[in-house]
């Protein structure tokens, strides 16, 4: 338990959210744009279909939870998951960028079919993932580095999925717009994410016992949990950066083709072949870097002034570059990609930091109740998280309803304003309402040093 955690280890912890997050980020950019010009849905319909399937697979979470905090095999109880689950996660990704030659009613039952499975098998794989951080170490500082690099490899993982993913559609297809160049470079990316759990799998360990070795009883564990205050206010915090997250990703293709509308193409050779990438591509490949570049500085900062002190300036400063960004015109793309930059390297501080205060909520239970269920913890926070991305997703779609949006035609004045106030305005709301829970965070740095070597004591203790 009081191992070091390899550098091996490490990477092998990240390469878990790597995978993850090429999915998550495909399905966050561009599933909403796929519904809609590709697949030919209504926005307003692919909206309410992600409210209906999202909110379901939030639920879902917590089942996962529950049953893997009473898996018992020789791996662990979080690890098995990441082995097999990884090949039917690449599968159904792929099934939900099939596009069947049906009529509109069953191209909708197809799109909830398809989509509700992937969200369900994603719960599957990643609330174990989650998880496993709260097994493999007891000391906050190497969960902070173990979360930084999770958030790390997740945005390196996000960043290759953007880069290539235009790139590879149009390669393989012709055309953004093309059925069959979805669906072969979705296949592509499975194999990849496929691979990156198996190594996930093979290089991490689990380490954390719980200091009573009782069989978990579900009705206590859920008690437990809703006594947690600081997981109900990191369950706020973590919705509102959600939904910040969610309307700025699902609106930024929308933005650069019907109110920038660029023609501009940036080349480039990769193993021996051409490549275009759009001023699309390079606003979202720009954000994932500057994501990387969040991560990277929020453990340091967080182990000079704390986590929440971090999170807190994090946020509030992204809700005030975002109201800015509101000012620029169509014109000022240089202005449009500095402040993608800024508003990026803020919210990648936020994640690693959020991951792991989950830890130490999970911690502060265990501290106060005597019992640990480090899967319903995680999952849990896993459902709010999701449940922001169900509010900021289906909000998109809805959104682009309301300002009148239609596809692949000229957009009216009122639908190009209300893209623009979804990449500066909305996000900004959630962002302060973000900043709003997070500041009666109760859990200072001081508080949890206690928690840590109260927990120690009884762990060594009872070995």
């Amino acid at each position: 338990m009081h191992d070091k955690i390899s550098l091996k280890e490490k990477i092998g912890y990240g390469l878990g959210d790597a995978a993850s997050s090429m999915f998550w980020k495909i399905f966050s950019m561009y599933l909403l744009f796929f519904y809609t010009d590709v697949f030919g849905l209504a926005p307003a319909v692919v909206g309410t279909m992600f409210l209906i399937t999202r909110i379901w697979d939030s639920c879902f979470d917590p089942i996962v939870g529950i049953i893997a905090d009473r898996t018992k095999s020789k791996w662990g109880k979080f690890r098995p998951y990441l082995l097999w689950v990884a090949v039917p996660f690449a599968v159904i990704g792929v099934l939900t960028f099939y596009t069947p030659d049906f009529d509109e009613k069953g191209k909708i039952i197809y799109a909830y079919v398809t989509y509700s499975a992937m969200m369900m098998i994603y719960s599957l794989i990643n609330v174990p993932y989650a998880s496993l951080l709260g097994v493999m170490s007891s000391d906050r500082k190497e969960r902070n580095t173990l979360s930084s690099y999770r958030m790390v490899f997740a945005f390196g993982g996000s960043l290759l999925a953007l880069w290539l993913i235009e790139p590879l559609v149009n390669y393989f297809g012709g055309s953004l717009n093309s059925k069959s160049g979805w669906l072969t470079t979705i296949a592509v990316f499975g194999v990849i994410t496929t691979a990156f759990f198996w190594a996930c799998f093979l290089f991490t360990k689990e380490r954390v016992k719980p200091i009573s070795d009782e069989e978990n009883n579900l009705k206590e564990d859920l008690k437990d949990l809703l006594k947690n205050k600081p997981w109900w206010i990191l369950l706020g915090a973590g919705i509102g950066a959600l939904v910040f997250n969610s309307i700025r990703d699902g609106a930024a293709v929308y933005y650069f083709k019907y109110y920038v509308s660029s023609s501009v193409n940036f080349d480039f050779s990769l193993f021996g072949t051409d490549f275009h990438m759009t001023p699309t591509s390079i606003y979202l490949v720009l954000g994932q870097a500057a994501n990387i570049i969040g991560v990277i500085i929020a453990t340091p900062i967080a182990n000079k002034i704390g986590k929440k002190k971090t999170f807190f300036g994090a946020m509030a400063l992204a809700a005030i570059l975002s109201l800015i960004f509101y000012l620029f015109g169509k014109e000022e793309i240089f202005l449009i990609m500095s402040f993608q930059v800024l508003i990026s390297i803020c919210a990648g501080c936020i994640f690693p930091l959020i991951w792991s205060m989950y830890a130490d909520s999970a911690d502060y239970s265990e501290w106060k109740q005597g019992r640990r269920a480090t899967g319903l913890v995680f999952s849990a926070s896993s459902m709010s998280q999701k449940f922001g991305w169900t509010i900021g997703g289906a909000g998109a779609g809805w959104l682009l309803g309301y300002y009148g949006f239609q596809a692949n035609v000229e957009q009216t004045a009122t639908a190009q304003n209300g893209i623009q106030l979804m990449l500066s305005i909305l996000p900004a709301i959630a962002a302060l309402i973000s900043v709003a829970f997070i500041a009666f965070y109760p859990l200072s740095e001081e508080k949890l040093q206690v928690i840590e070597q109260d927990l120690n004591e009884k762990r060594d203790q009872s070995n």
